[in-house]
């Protein structure tokens, strides 16, 4: 069945609101752990990971940052506005042109001074009467000023005094840590550090990778111990991970884009770990690593192709011809991916992916993923089945044993390792 046709209601499961983990555990790696593998399911401690991966695997990490986007300001009569900074837009110079991709590359984005223009969500947004909006602490001011809009979000133009700070600094500020909606309540101190991985470096995520929350130094420690290699990819979480699916099929549904960022360094690990194991720390990192596949199948097929022509859609997967499907054709894939960043003299790759890994779906590059519980009628619950494969009720099994065994169920719940079914 193409995953057009798939009915999200068959993707629905009781999740009681005590289920939901409203904090952290007070250690990150006592978190519990189920193990799903040829069909069977156990249960262990993050603790103890190390003892679950066998030797030379390779596990990806997304090593992006949260960043604290959610901004508050106060209208004429003292009502509060929340804007909620989702990712950078492009600005417009005087000729009429965009500065380089800014919205492509995240950290030029963080590092702009003066001033910078986002998409934003608007919280109360018709108390929002004046053209500006300020914002002051001590001998520093932050004004907002609405561009334009679209359906779905806001254009928001920030300007600040003293000019040298960059936006990065300005979120520092002024900004409070953007935590799940679900959690259903105000960020605290604790989020501050616990919503956030041991290491993450690139700044720019409004949302956690949640399946790193668990990982510790020493859980990194006894995986490097144990001769698991560890490779890094960047893909800044955004709000569109949230995005609930509201059509009855799958086509009705238009999945969130996001731009993934990896080295050449990353990918060739990646070549020389096919043989072994491959493991994908959270959906993101799954995301990423799956769409370098499809992008190197268009690499393949036009050599002289642009960026945006290897850009991933949504459907992609599911329709553009491959041939077989083994591990001998990943590696040419990947290296088809690495001659065309050659011939372009790129040594990271920057472009977007709207993959939807869904039930149909055979994984080409990983061989489990590591995971958080999520939310019912989701496009993340759709790939936590896609990658339990051919085990059609494997995802409820799963999840029953979860609810059952009394996991902990969202962002700060429990977690698990799923293998791919062979």
């Amino acid at each position: 069945m193409h995953p057009k046709n798939l009915s999200i209601a068959d993707f629905i499961y009781p999740l009681p609101d005590e289920r939901i983990a409203k904090y952290p555990l007070a250690e990150r790696d006592l978190s519990k752990l189920l193990i799903y593998k040829d069909g069977q399911i156990s249960e262990d401690i993050y603790r103890n990971l190390a003892q679950r991966i066998p030797q030379n695997s390779l596990l990806v990490f997304n090593n992006t940052r949260v960043i604290p986007a959610r901004l508050f300001f106060k209208n004429a009569t003292g009502a509060k506005i929340e804007i909620f900074c989702l990712d950078p837009a492009p600005i417009p110079s005087s000729k009429g042109e965009t500065k380089a991709e800014k919205a492509r590359d995240m950290a030029s984005a963080m590092s702009q001074t003066g001033s910078a223009r986002w998409n934003c969500l608007i919280g109360r947004a018709n108390k929002w009467k004046e053209k500006q909006l300020n914002l002051a602490l001590g001998d520093f001011t932050l004004t907002a000023e609405i561009v334009s809009r679209t359906a779905d979000s806001f254009v928001v133009e920030f300007t600040w005094q003293p000019a040298h700070y960059t936006f990065a600094e300005i979120l520092d500020k002024t900004g409070m840590m953007p935590i799940p909606p679900y959690l259903r309540r105000e960020s605290e101190e604790v989020d501050q550090l616990r919503y956030q991985t041991v290491y993450a470096a690139q700044k720019g995520s409004v949302a956690a990778p949640t399946a790193g929350l668990h990982f510790t130094e020493e859980v990194m420690n006894t995986l490097k111990a144990k001769n698991v290699q560890s490779a890094y990819v960047t893909l800044h979480v955004g709000a569109g991970t949230f995005k609930p699916v509201k059509a009855e099929k799958m086509e009705g549904h238009e999945m969130h884009a996001e731009m993934i960022d990896i080295d050449v360094a990353t990918i060739q690990s990646l070549i020389q770990s096919l043989n072994n194991n491959i493991i994908a720390v959270g959906t993101t990192s799954l995301r990423t690593i799956e769409s370098l596949f499809w992008m190197g199948i268009k690499a393949q097929h036009n050599t002289d192709a642009s960026i945006n022509q290897l850009e991933v859609k949504q459907w992609d997967p599911y329709e553009l011809p491959t041939g077989n499907a083994g591990k001998e054709q990943t590696r040419l894939v990947l290296q088809a991916l690495l001659d065309w960043m050659n011939k372009q003299e790129l040594n990271r790759l920057l472009c977007k992916t709207q993959i939807m890994i869904a039930p149909g779906y055979k994984l080409r590059v990983a061989n489990a993923i590591i995971t958080n519980f999520h939310q019912p009628a989701s496009t993340l619950l759709l790939l936590v089945a896609a990658v339990i494969g051919n085990d059609s009720e494997g995802w409820k099994r799963i999840y029953e044993y979860a609810l059952q065994n009394q996991f902990r169920f969202l962002s700060y719940g429990d977690g698990s390792l799923l293998w791919a079914n062979k």
